[in-house]
């Protein structure tokens, strides 16, 4: 995995893996850049002579990386319960094209190239059901899982991040993996982007009786607004209540533009007032119909979306 006196040579390329193995760990952009100029400042505070004696500066950087999130992992529990209401992973743009086709932020944005959210790869494992479903893993578990079952570390590597046998890794992986259960019955994205759709249709139109048709019966929707925007504070269950509250929130927030844009990958709505993004929703889909919606509302998640920080 390397030469001996890798040093700092490439060291700077490391960082984008590192970032998109944080945010899957962490949800959230902020954290993971947190955890990876930590990692790197780490790196940086040891001697010249011990950097030259480590034979993969990457697999080090990785190992601390992992380590740190394992922390705050740790840690995540006691601030979620101050989070005010539901806390939901920072939803992701897939930045070409909420840049390039219209409606987005004019211009670039304050966000640059330089934008960590830019540096993750959109793939099933950032969609936001898939993050929720991580939300429900003990530390160990997600921190063993996202590095076997995503990234591909062996398990002697991901024992050196946890401190535990490869044996105990395996299992933790395993654990996590029935916490995830098996897969259903793929959808393609172009039908999940006309199940979208036609709720975009049918939330612009208030159309209670069309909604109801696209939601689950069991659907479920889930906001998080952190406390600074007005939002349901506990999940809306039901399609039928769903769909009322949808319909509600449209007579009560006038001149939004609804855009179909993706959100971590995955088809979803966008809904802005004057060329600024008040709120991103992501979607599952099984057969034909909608069964969860996660709305982000907090403006601090919302920066990669083109607002001010």
């Amino acid at each position: 995995m390397g030469t001996v006196g890798g040093g700092t040579d490439g060291i700077a390329g490391e960082r984008r893996q590192l970032i998109n193995v944080a945010y899957r760990l962490l949800g959230s952009v902020t954290e993971a850049e947190d955890a990876v100029q930590d990692a790197y400042a780490r790196w940086y505070g040891l001697p010249r002579s011990r950097q030259e004696e480590i034979l993969s500066p990457g697999a080090w950087l990785t190992t601390v990386t992992g380590r740190i999130c394992l922390d705050l992992l740790g840690s995540a529990r006691a601030r979620r319960e101050r989070y005010v209401g539901a806390w939901l992973p920072e939803p992701l743009p897939d930045r070409a094209e909420w840049d390039h086709a219209g409606g987005g932020p004019a211009g670039p944005g304050p966000t640059g190239p330089a934008d960590p959210a830019d540096q993750i790869v959109l793939d099933e494992s950032v969609a936001m059901a898939f993050l929720v479903v991580m939300e429900s893993m003990t530390p160990a578990e997600r921190v063993a899982f996202v590095l076997h079952d995503v990234f591909r570390y062996p398990s002697a590597e991901i024992a050196d991040v946890l401190g535990r046998t490869p044996a105990a890794c395996k299992q933790l992986a395993a654990s996590a993996r029935r916490r995830v259960g098996p897969a259903g019955a793929a959808v393609t994205a172009r039908g999940r982007a006309d199940v979208v759709r036609h709720v975009k249709e049918a939330w612009e139109s208030k159309d209670i009786a069309a909604l109801v048709g696209l939601l689950d019966p069991a659907a479920v929707m889930t906001a998080d607004g952190g406390g600074m925007v007005g939002t349901v504070l506990r999940p809306v269950e039901g399609g039928a209540r769903v769909a009322e509250y949808m319909v509600a929130i449209a007579d009560r927030a006038p001149g939004l533009e609804l855009l179909e844009r993706s959100v971590n990958g995955v088809p979803g709505l966008v809904a802005q007032r004057s060329g600024v993004v008040m709120t991103v929703a992501a979607f599952d889909v099984a057969d034909g119909r909608v069964t969860r919606i996660w709305v982000i509302r907090n403006p601090e998640k919302l920066r990669p979306w083109g607002l001010e920080g």
